[in-house]
């Protein structure tokens, strides 16, 4: 399949022109105190011909059948590109989390560091995290490593998308 760069797309977002569209696949997780899981994983990157990419992400928790057993996190945010391929991202969580990126951007890979965090009186404090995203063989490849609750950086969750047509 041809890929050719959105309508309307700002001319600064064409470095990840080929981020946007949605992505659905399954993942897998892990990390201290938590049993490891399966999910189901959907990411939305849209725009509006501004200067910034809109960010839509949702999971749900599958059983071993790969059925879905109930709903899991979702974040939102807003990607922005700078110059030498810099890259900051602002997101925010379902459950209570605000977080500030900055990474770099080369070709189809990403690679992001959290920045500042912000978590809500009621949500896990999570002081560290690094995210890894990648074109590989045409999947989207996601990657998220975090410390929180006491714990290093360590991983978390990872998960490879297809890819979902118009």
């Amino acid at each position: 399949m041809a890929f050719t760069i959105p309508e309307g797309l700002h001319e600064d977002l064409y470095p990840l022109a080929w981020l946007v569209g949605t992505w659905r696949g399954k993942g897998r997780g892990e990390y201290p105190g938590i049993t490891p899981f399966q999910f189901a994983h959907e990411v939305t990157f849209n725009h509006d011909g501004r200067d910034f990419l809109n960010y839509y992400s949702r999971s749900w928790i599958l059983d071993e059948k790969d059925e879905i057993v109930s709903a899991s996190e979702s974040e939102v945010g807003f990607w922005r590109t700078k110059p030498n391929n810099v890259l900051e991202v602002v997101l925010s969580h379902s459950r209570g989390i605000s977080e500030g990126w900055v990474g770099v951007h080369d070709g189809p890979k990403i690679q992001l560091a959290m920045d500042q965090g912000y978590s809500s009186p009621s949500s896990k404090i999570v002081t560290a995290g690094s995210r890894l995203y990648g074109l590989v063989e045409g999947e989207l490849f996601f990657a998220y490593d975090m410390a929180a609750e006491g714990q290093t950086i360590q991983a978390h969750i990872w998960s490879t998308m297809e890819r979902q047509q118009d």
